[in-house]
């Protein structure tokens, strides 16, 4: 008997096999064990679920969708670098796109669209003149400021 599963995965990819029987396809993988899919192991409902996925065609979009994502994360990764975010340290690409203006997340987490926004709101950045320099916002920081209070004749109390 298989354990306690979700049998969405393989009535959805039947829906998309015209002509496909559940019987037959179970009583396949199970080497004529069963025509039950209940019965099946994980082995080899998992290995039935992979093949009509590949016959109904889900891993070419699949691998089209990692194309895409592969290559809108080149186009922004590039736009970091322009703008002088060290894209070689994954921890200074995160922090970057933390920032609630950009992406809000980190870089491994932006989808294929919110990719696309992000390249747009770095070309905007390096169309107006890149980022501001880090040591000038440090320095501004690091400025002492004195304040003149006068408090009149201390010595006549």
């Amino acid at each position: 008997m298989g354990a306690e599963r979700n049998y969405a995965r393989f009535y959805c990819l039947l829906k998309k096999l015209p002509g496909a029987d559940k019987e037959t396809l179970v009583e396949q993988y199970t080497h004529g064990r069963t025509v039950h899919l209940h019965e099946t192991s994980i082995q080899e409902y998992d290995a039935m679920c992979n093949d009509m996925e590949r016959v109904a065609g889900f891993d070419e979009r699949r691998e089209a969708i990692r194309k895409e994502l592969r290559r809108k994360r080149s186009v922004c990764l590039k736009l970091m670098q322009q703008l002088g975010v060290d894209t070689t340290d994954w921890a200074r690409v995160d922090n970057f796109c933390l920032n609630s203006r950009l992406a809000g997340k980190p870089f491994r987490n932006i989808s294929i669209e919110e990719l696309e926004d992000l390249a747009v709101k770095l070309r905007t950045i390096k169309r107006k003149g890149g980022l501001k320099p880090r040591q000038a916002r440090e320095e501004q920081k690091n400025t002492t400021s004195f304040v003149y209070v006068p408090m009149g004749n201390i010595a006549e109390s």
